[in-house]
């Protein structure tokens, strides 16, 4: 059975490897400096940006998911984007990623939040499984400027 967590300050080293997993996943990489950002941007209470784990029986950290809200034009109420989703190899298909999903949709739901969504690869055919059966595919194409940042 997957429990599902808030990360906490002594999650660093249990939190790093998965990160450092799914960037892998995407064929991606972040400076050292980037990385430590993020983790403390994730368990400061006063940085709008949450994380959660994913453990399995034994208590292993097997997934992540962070999250944020934002404004927006067309709701009243703020939207919930879940910027990154992750579960390790060799536990995906346990129930992890729906876990974590119905995490983020319940905390968004009790933040009065009007949507969860997110963004993933055309090519991720296993995650977009899951996401079929929990979502509705809206039909849009992401674009993105990169700003040199």
């Amino acid at each position: 059975m997957t429990a599902i967590r808030p990360l906490a300050p002594d999650d660093h080293d249990v939190w790093l490897p998965l990160w450092q997993g799914y960037l892998t996943f995407y064929d991606s990489e972040l400076s050292d400096e980037q990385t430590e950002l993020t983790w403390h941007r994730l368990i400061d209470p006063q940085f709008p940006l949450h994380g959660a784990l994913a453990t399995d029986d034994s208590g292993t950290a097997v997934g992540l998911v962070h999250w944020l809200t934002h404004a927006a034009t067309w709701s009243a109420t703020p939207y919930c984007y879940l910027e990154d989703l992750f579960v390790a190899p060799d536990t995906r298909g346990t129930g992890a990623g729906r876990a974590l999903i119905a995490h983020v949709t319940g905390w968004a739901r009790e933040h009065g939040a009007a949507k969860v969504y997110w963004l993933t690869h055309e090519t991720n055919t296993t995650a977009r499984t899951l996401y079929d059966r929990v979502a509705t595919a809206t039909g849009f194409v992401h674009y993105e400027i990169g700003l040199g940042s």
